[in-house]
């Protein structure tokens, strides 16, 4: 037997034993999913949420920590995420609402955390996601709270006033911009369309490039490719994954001016879930109006020692000068320093709502 003949018979005999472990896993898969039948049918005799996030926490810590490679370990946590997305499915498929429409770096950022076998449900405004998820019309949503580069979205902070809902988990995704078009030939372009933010990411790159080309604003990426879709002159600012929604070719890729972009999103819910041990917590609160007043909030989380990673202010829009601060900090609201902090605080607010206690979110590489 020649070498072309014992490499041929060693993949051969390699392929059969992938074959054979692939056969296990299928096996192993489906009596995973029994066990997940089962666990659901005594949840709906006790009448608890079908949906466990500390525990889809916990089994993707663990299984990524059983890992010894070579798989890598990122891999590792999107294939038990999608697990888990299926073994929910069989009882009850989780209802997502996010902003949409299709295509949005929102509904990617939802596929993500939820995997491929929720069902989701797009929305044309943030609003209307807090409302849905009011009304029990979904389980979850997701919205997007802040970039980066662009800062805060307002409108996300607003619904925290009107609706009694709870932060349930974050979601870092990288953002990344290309330019897109039918034919994916930069000569036919004649315009541009994106959302007013992705225009504003990637406008270094557009005056070295696009200089000569009008850009128009559109209310989302998503719709931006809808429209390049349908016209051979016009060219759109807008994902990978709409790329691929509206089968357009790339111009260019990674376009973003900022290399480092990432948007942060939250999942909301009515539901309030226990600690982890790598938490994040969200409070609201609006100040009263007077000299130090803000510097009297701040200190008992000094001298408690609690990182504060974000702050954020904007007018209450309800009285003239009344100001609303939305406050990030480490640690869950269980915890004992945490608790007393905020208790201290309240006492020199008008108003303080805590928003939820979730999961510190990883960074999601597109």
């Amino acid at each position: 037997m020649d070498k072309k003949d014992n490499r041929a018979a060693s993949l051969e005999r390699l392929r059969n034993k992938i074959d054979a472990v692939d056969a296990e896993l299928v096996a192993l898969l489906n009596r995973r999913a029994n066990y997940a039948i089962e666990i659901a049918a005594i949840k709906r005799v006790a009448n608890l949420p079908f949906h466990s996030p500390e525990r889809e926490k916990a089994v993707l810590e663990r299984v990524s920590a059983l890992n010894q490679g070579p798989f890598p370990s990122a891999a590792l946590k999107i294939i038990f995420k999608e697990i888990i997305s299926a073994s929910l499915s069989l009882e009850e498929p989780l209802k997502v609402a996010y902003l949409g429409p299709e295509g949005t770096f929102t509904n990617l950022a939802a596929l993500r955390h939820f995997g491929f076998s929720a069902r989701y449900i797009p929305f044309e405004s943030i609003k209307s996601v807090f409302y849905a998820v009011e009304r029990n019309e979904a389980n979850y949503g997701l919205v997007p709270i802040e970039n980066s580069n662009e800062g805060v979205v307002s409108s996300t902070l607003d619904m925290f006033m009107d609706y009694d809902l709870k932060i349930s988990a974050e979601v870092l995704l990288e953002v990344s911009h290309n330019l897109l078009s039918l034919s994916g030939d930069s000569r036919k372009v004649k315009k541009i369309y994106s959302h007013p933010q992705a225009i504003s990411q990637c406008k270094g790159w557009l005056e070295a490039h696009m200089s000569n080309i009008t850009i128009y604003e559109s209310t989302s990426t998503s719709k931006a490719a809808e429209v390049a879709s349908k016209d051979e002159n016009a060219a759109a600012i807008a994902s990978e994954m709409a790329a691929r929604l509206y089968d357009l070719k790339f111009i260019a890729r990674n376009i973003e001016d900022n290399k480092n972009n990432f948007t942060r999103f939250l999942v909301i819910s009515k539901g309030y879930f226990s600690k982890t041990g790598n938490d994040k917590t969200s409070i609201l609160l609006s100040v009263k109006d007077r000299p130090g007043a803000l510097y009297e909030i701040l200190l008992p989380f000094k001298r408690a020692k609690i990182n504060l990673s974000n702050i954020e202010s904007r007018p209450s829009k309800r009285k003239a000068w009344e100001y609303i601060f939305f406050i990030d900090m480490e640690g869950h609201i269980d915890d004992r320093k945490i608790q007393k902090a905020v208790k201290e605080v309240k006492e020199s607010c008008l108003y303080l709502k805590h928003l939820g206690s979730y999961p510190v979110g990883e960074k999601v590489e597109r």
